[in-house]
């Protein structure tokens, strides 16, 4: 069966409503793994080699985090620039991510309608995400198109609902299906994506 790691990256996540809610409504199943990071690593002292564990019994690897400062909180950057080793994750012998996908749920204060070219932000979130696209890529990863909350400080409980069904529902045909999928072509993000399941 194959293994989902999810990663929570807030560093106050009792105060974030859009994120306890959805880790509290993730599913409960064998194969999914659940970590807080920041309850973790509160002194940034990352386990190098017990995060590396983890990623080595991961097929997929959810990073869940909210868009702080048109980036991740800067915990993320500390786990990647430490558990991403050389000759571990990349460089010559560096092969133990090769074919591992990886997925962002990212909330986000803004919306889609701010995050475009003629918007207030002037860059799209994909655009944004560049970087995370080019470390995983260095990695030998498959980055899956992001999955964006917006508006997330203004959210009304049916709409968070709305998000937490469609997040369980895709982590549940991803478990069902044991990872065998297809995500149609140019798709940019998975919000409104009808994934193809099977060979």
């Amino acid at each position: 069966m194959k293994k989902i790691l999810v990663l929570m990256f807030h560093p106050r996540l009792e105060s974030s409503i859009v994120n306890v809610f959805l880790q509290q409504g993730l599913i409960n199943h064998p194969s999914l793994k659940i970590k807080d990071m920041y309850e973790l690593y509160p002194d940034f002292n990352i386990d190098i080699k017990r995060e590396q564990q983890d990623l080595l019994e991961a097929d997929l690897i959810i990073m869940q985090h909210p868009f702080f400062w048109y980036a991740a909180p800067p915990l993320v950057k500390q786990w990647i620039d430490l558990v991403l080793e050389h000759n571990w994750a990349y460089g010559r012998t560096g092969d133990k991510l090769a074919g591992k996908k990886i997925l962002h749920i990212i909330s986000s204060g803004g919306t889609f309608e701010a995050y475009r070219s003629a918007g207030k932000n002037q860059y799209t979130y994909l655009e944004l995400l560049r970087p995370f696209e080019l470390t995983y890529k260095l990695c030998q990863m498959q980055q899956l198109p992001p999955y964006i909350i917006p508006g997330a400080n203004k959210l009304s409980t049916s709409v968070l609902e709305h998000h937490s069904l469609q997040i369980n529902t895709l982590i549940a045909s991803l478990i069902e299906h044991d990872l065998n999928f297809t995500i149609p072509e140019h798709t940019e993000y998975l919000n409104d994506t009808t994934i193809h399941y099977g060979s």
